[in-house]
């Protein structure tokens, strides 16, 4: 095979061997699966002088949160496209670049220049979609729309058995609310792919949104055996395990998937998902009229001190608040609050006054004060979706004003929640809580 990427671009190095190298791992990067580090390190062993791996290698920082390592890597790619490199290779650093530095907006406003020239770049592609993404984490109310309209815009330009862009256009779809295409589309990803954690996670959340909870389990209970524990979404895809679990009301096989996969003793994910996967099992678990085992909560409170201590990534700041309330830490919700409300009036918090609102109901939540739950949450109930992640991950935020209307003294409200819910998807819970507030 000639220079190129494993999408026919042309890729500037001498090495046969790079080459090959630097396709794996994208790949492998692209995939969630383990590997992808040390052969993009035997692609920049192979020429140090191939720009595009060490960009790549950046990403990889990047995405562990490793960001004096990504600068880096990223600065040795713009070092070496200073004296050598292509118009599609220029772009392509200049973007990973600015996502590195911080500056999502405006790295999101070149992605979709970008794509309109080289829409098989897909390391650039990938950067607007999932549920961690540019158009995710940008603020937006219709991000799930955004990007199936970017995935739409330039399907003409993938083989229909493209793995990759199967996955991630299945996974826009579903989370856009089309659920059939959007499993047709990942399963046929998965297929083409099997070693392929983002079809398995996509997978995963088209089940649980159709409501095919046993069916998800035992998806996950098939695929995820042969998924390294290294692997960063092997912990994730169990927390949907789990969530499937507490779906049913079967308590004691979602903390046996929790202590064995998700736990942070355990899990070796991402700290976003870490973070995020525990405070929401813990609350879904607490809410949902179950004992939280003591030592889970101040566990997860623990580990997240070394993490996201800065107010500003609405999606996860929701979460740090979880778990501060439920360990009885007030103030530090209280100054989350703060930074992020400053953040508000400044113009520099995409998500908007949603964030601090949803702090506020959280904590209201944790100390049993429903009336003022529902006071800082109903409002901007239909905005939640511009703090980002998935539907499957912001169902808590809308659980927790279905429960604050039953337990505040508003039945009506609570049963019109749950029927919009139950029209959407046919819920065990939901059909177990509208009996409860019918009766």
């Amino acid at each position: 095979m000639s220079r190129v990427d494993s999408r026919d671009l042309p890729l500037t190095t001498n090495s046969d061997l790079a080459a090959e190298r630097y396709r794996q791992g994208v790949d492998l990067l692209l995939s969630a699966w383990p590997g992808a580090a040390d052969v993009l390190d035997q692609a920049i062993d192979a020429d140090p002088e191939f720009a595009l791996a060490h960009a790549a290698r950046a990403r990889l920082h990047a995405i562990r949160g490793e960001m004096p390592h990504a600068r880096r890597r990223i600065e040795a790619a713009e070092a070496i496209l200073g004296r050598d490199g292509n118009e599609r290779e220029q772009s392509h650093v200049a973007i990973l670049s600015r996502v590195i530095d911080g500056q999502s907006a405006a790295a999101l406003k070149q992605v979709c220049t970008h794509l309109d020239s080289w829409p098989r770049d897909i390391l650039i592609f990938s950067l607007p979609l999932g549920a961690f993404g540019l158009f995710a984490f940008s603020g937006m109310a219709e991000h799930d729309q955004a990007r199936v309209d970017l995935c739409e815009r330039h399907a003409q330009h993938f083989k229909a058995d493209d793995w990759w862009f199967l996955t991630y256009r299945g996974w826009a779809h579903t989370e856009n609310g089309n659920l059939t295409l959007g499993r047709d589309l990942t399963e046929r990803g998965l297929d083409q792919r099997t070693e392929n954690a983002n079809a398995a996670h996509a997978l995963a959340h088209a089940l649980y949104e159709a409501g095919a909870i046993e069916e998800t389990e035992r998806m996950i209970s098939e695929w995820l055996p042969d998924y390294d524990r290294s692997g960063t979404l092997h912990g994730h895809i169990a927390w949907h395990a789990a969530l499937a679990a507490l779906e049913r009301g079967d308590v004691e096989r979602a903390l046996t998937v929790y202590a064995d996969s998700i736990r942070p003793e355990v899990s070796l994910g991402l700290p976003i998902n870490v973070v995020s996967d525990t405070a929401s099992f813990l609350w879904r678990l607490q809410a949902y009229g179950h004992d939280v085992p003591e030592g889970l909560w101040e566990e997860a409170a623990a580990y997240s001190e070394g993490y996201f201590q800065k107010a500003g990534l609405a999606f996860i700041d929701v979460h740090m608040a979880i778990l501060a309330a439920a360990t009885g830490d007030r103030s530090a919700v209280e100054r989350r609050v703060e930074a992020l409300t400053r953040l508000v009036d400044s113009g520099a918090l995409g998500a908007g006054p949603v964030a601090p609102a949803l702090c506020q109901a959280v904590l209201a939540f944790a100390e049993e004060q429903y009336k003022a739950c529902i006071r800082f949450l109903e409002p901007v109930a239909d905005e939640v979706v511009r703090i980002g992640g998935s539907g499957a991950q912001r169902q808590m935020i809308e659980d927790m004003l279905l429960l604050a209307f039953m337990q505040g003294g508003e039945p009506s409200k609570a049963r019109d929640l749950l029927d919009r819910r139950l029209h959407r998807r046919t819920s065990p819970r939901d059909m177990r809580w509208r009996d409860s507030v019918t009766g």
